[in-house]
């Protein structure tokens, strides 16, 4: 206790040396009774140089000019302290005054011990996501093979409907050479508590014996306004086009025209839980099955007298997942990733986010429909609210407060960095099996706008303490006390596969790095060992591809908040 006293005392006093020192500087290094900076006239302004044009000189910290190399080392400065002045003082002083700078010198050596400390775990964090940034690309395109086909419909045949929204139809579909080995998976229904205005025709619908496989999706875009030439309809409908690659569009009219065009939409770099659109092209509109009977009014004439449709249209094409129950990790890393490109879904819904099993069985979910982003190079995330006319994105229902509520004005900006964040939360509550609460009407139904925090329903005691805690977090009306995606995403890992370094009274940087490194090591020997990685796998490569040191101690600290108030 006593040494741990006289630390303290020397810790204070060292403090209140320092910024003396540094501070207005005066005889004896600022030790003494503070004066007039040297070259200083009475009167004038300290920190400048006297006499018409002389050269402004600032004093700065006020250190001598023999200090000034240790302003960014602690260590260094109390070398040269030791060195320079403590020495002189120590034959001076009696005992109490020696111990006071033997604590002092005590404490700016633990000081300089804890930044060594945080600076080994953001190295060891930097080291360990660049091992794992390689190791999280996503696999190969079933069409990488076939790079100069796929781009015209006649080449695909087409199957049943997998389901519709409000501005696009998707079928499954296949090209009649694709290799056999591809992985098929089945359609299924939506969440349930699914977003309104929406179907899937041919849910549960089994299939024949014997008929081909479908690993591909076809995703036909309804074109009511877009003009029928090629180029009109990729600029019209860009948007869609933000998860294509260049080798998506490489065999289209209008392609280069579309990326070369600074004030286009940015290209979204590739991530495991982000849609990838393998193939985009024009075609004329076919009479696919069921379209009389599901979209008539948006048919060309040619095809349905009453139809409002142009002839031709966009079509895009990727793998065949199924719309089913989602996995909350996955989509906050994919909202995370849409951040980091400074990209904004804006219509987040259940009907957006597409599933398909591993080989275990699990889910392995990606973010698709890209029709109402935010995807504009020059503003990033802020989008200038100038007039009710600036489209805000699509979805009302899971439209996040600073969205919904947003008014405008000549200097108004809306903030998407956290939307998308919210409207995962919301979502939430379907995947845990819960009717959203932002959808349907009565007591019941909550609205964006004027909601408050305790009116949120309660998530089923089944689901863990942490992720309730989390849920609520990313339902908080402001965003400033709203966590982002990529702080979410690491409470929820954590939660997972840190139990054991959370369970820790005195949790520290280097106990964290010693778990980090144990999951990396084990995380690359299951992807080496097994063929085909799974769920789990995958999720942890992408944690560690992902890691930041500050962004892993924010979420530690809200989880260790959240366990200490219960």
């Amino acid at each position: 206790m006593a040494v741990r006293q006289a630390l303290g005392r020397g810790l204070q006093l060292g403090r209140a040396l320092l910024l003396r020192f540094t501070g207005k500087p005066g005889r004896a290094y600022g030790l003494g009774r503070p004066g007039p900076a040297a070259g200083c006239v009475r009167g004038e302004r300290p920190g400048w140089a006297a006499g018409p044009g002389a050269e402004p000189r600032r004093v700065g910290l006020g250190l001598p000019n023999r200090l000034r190399f240790f302003r960014q080392s602690v260590a260094g400065l109390a070398a040269r302290l030791q060195r320079q002045f403590v020495v002189r003082a120590w034959g001076c002083a009696g005992p109490c005054g020696r111990a006071v700078f033997l604590a002092f010198g005590l404490g700016l050596g633990l000081i300089e011990e804890k930044q060594a400390e945080s600076r080994r775990a953001v190295s060891a964090c930097q080291e360990i996501q660049a091992i794992f940034t390689q190791k999280s690309k996503p696999g190969p395109d079933p069409l990488d093979t076939r790079r100069l086909q796929g781009f015209r419909l006649e080449e695909y045949l087409i199957g049943q409907s997998i389901g519709k929204g409000c501005s696009a139809a998707v079928y499954e579909a296949t090209m009649p050479t694709l290799p056999q080995n591809l992985e098929v998976t089945k359609s299924t229904g939506l969440l349930p508590g699914r977003g309104p205005g929406t179907s899937a025709p041919g849910e549960g619908q089994e299939r024949a014996p014997g008929a081909p496989a479908f690993p591909l999706a076809i995703k036909m875009m309804w074109n009511i306004s877009a003009g029928s030439s090629s180029e009109a309809i990729l600029n019209t409908m860009s948007q869609e086009l933000v998860p294509a690659s260049r080798v998506a569009l490489a065999g289209e009219y209008g392609a280069v025209t579309y990326r070369k065009s600074k004030r286009g939409p940015k290209q979204l770099a590739p991530h495991p839980n982000i849609i990838r659109v393998l193939r985009a092209f024009t075609s004329s509109v076919p009479l696919l099955p069921g379209a009389l009977v599901d979209y008539p009014d948006v048919l060309p004439s040619r095809l349905h007298p009453e139809g409002l449709g142009h002839g031709r249209t966009l079509f895009l094409v990727m793998k065949n997942p199924r719309l089913a129950a989602m996995m909350l990790l996955q989509l906050l890393e994919g909202v995370d990733h849409l951040v980091q490109q400074g990209i904004a879904h804006r219509d987040l819904k259940s009907d957006n986010i597409l599933v398909e099993l591993d080989p275990d069985g699990c889910p392995w979910l990606v973010i698709a429909d890209f029709g109402c982003c935010l995807a504009d190079e020059s503003i990033g995330l802020q989008l200038p609210f100038s007039s009710w006319y600036v489209d805000r994105g699509g979805n009302g229902c899971l439209m996040a407060p600073e969205v919904s509520t947003a008014r405008p004005g000549p200097r108004a900006v809306i903030d998407y960095s956290k939307a998308d964040a919210w409207a995962v939360g919301a979502i939430a509550y379907e995947i845990f099996g819960l009717v959203n609460p932002f959808y349907g009407q009565g007591k019941a139904h909550l609205e964006s706008r004027s909601y408050q925090e305790a009116q949120l329903p309660a998530l089923p005691e089944s689901v863990p303490p942490d992720v309730r805690q989390l849920v609520r977090a990313l339902l908080q009306r402001e965003a400033s006390k709203r966590p982002s995606a990529r702080v979410a995403a690491n409470v929820l890992h954590l939660s997972l596969w840190g139990e054991h370094i959370l369970a820790l009274k005195n949790l520290k940087l280097d106990k964290m790095v010693g778990w980090l490194l144990q999951q990396s090591a084990a995380t690359l020997l299951a992807n080496r060992l097994t063929e085909k990685c799974c769920v789990e796998t995958k999720m942890k490569m992408l944690f560690l591809a992902n890691l930041e040191c500050e962004t892993l101690c924010q979420a530690a600290l809200l989880l260790c908040s959240w366990r200490a108030a219960l």
